[in-house]
């Protein structure tokens, strides 16, 4: 673990804050799961919501490639980094989570306070009633019209959202649904390329950004103007900032403390010492 800050002194700014950790990708990569805008992560142009509900050929790439990994996140645990976040939570020092995360693995270790920013991998949405299903459900209807789909099982091929390749899609021969309500489209509920922000994850996670008075950025480089918007409010309110991080973040320059490790190695410890 090589650190420009200690944990001392990042257990020291935490101890008796009001605590809003602000989370991405590199939270769940000790969970297995592949943080694509990390050091050394390879460019992608996902489909966005325009191709998505204006080509048939995207729609049915984008339902082949989720159908086919969606279940890698079901079987994901939280690890040591996402428990912590929970421990400080219930030991009354973190107000709550806001994450770039879909993958609900803070939800699954126990953190009552998650702000999903770019939503959740376990919902549908109907984009014409508004109807919301269990993407449990949808599955058992997307297999029974594909039987011969190939599941696969490697976290680097999650592709919840997948790339645009046009020379794939156009070949692709799965067969999609539409809701049962209503025969609209169905759309993951996950924030893609060209929508709009949850308000119900954005709002709540601004006001906490407002009252907290420590904001601790963790597995994430805020390449996403997500995040860096709540961090900035946070800062403008003048919480002090902590960063743990594997890689450069967008807000190094302003870190009263920046560890240069991974989360799973350095919250347990601050969860601990606040605990104690």
């Amino acid at each position: 673990m090589t650190m420009q800050g200690s944990v001392e002194e990042a257990i020291d700014i935490a101890r008796g804050g009001r605590i809003l950790a602000v989370t991405g990708a590199g939270m769940s990569t000790d969970s297995s799961l592949p943080d694509y805008r990390g050091t050394g992560s390879t460019p992608t142009t996902p489909v966005d919501v325009d191709m998505f509900t204006s080509d048939p050929v995207w729609y049915r790439w984008l339902w082949y490639r989720n159908e086919a990994t969606w279940k890698i996140l079901e079987n994901c645990q939280p690890n040591d980094g996402h428990r912590a976040l929970a421990t400080m939570e219930a030991s009354g020092h973190l107000l709550g989570v806001s994450t770039q995360n879909v993958d609900r693995l803070d939800a699954r270790a126990g953190t009552r306070n998650v702000w999903e920013l770019h939503g959740r991998y376990d919902t549908v949405e109907c984009l014409s009633c508004g109807s919301v299903t269990p993407r449990a459900a949808l599955s058992v209807r997307l297999r029974a019209l594909n039987p011969d789909l190939v599941e696969e099982t490697d976290p680097a091929h999650v592709d919840i959202t997948p790339d645009a390749r046009r020379d794939l899609a156009e070949v692709c021969t799965f067969t999609p649904v539409y809701c049962e309500r209503c025969g609209g489209m169905l759309k993951p509920s996950i924030v893609m390329f060209g929508e709009g922000l949850p308000e119900s994850a954005f709002g709540p996670s601004l006001d906490m950004a407002a009252s907290c008075n420590v904001v601790l950025v963790a597995g994430t480089s805020l390449a996403v103007s997500t995040g860096l918007w709540v961090v900035h409010e946070a800062m403008r309110a003048g919480a002090a900032l902590i960063v743990v991080n594997r890689g450069v973040t967008a807000v190094d320059r302003f870190a009263d403390v920046r560890i240069e490790a991974g989360t799973s190695e350095v919250l347990p410890q601050i969860a601990s010492a606040l605990a104690g």
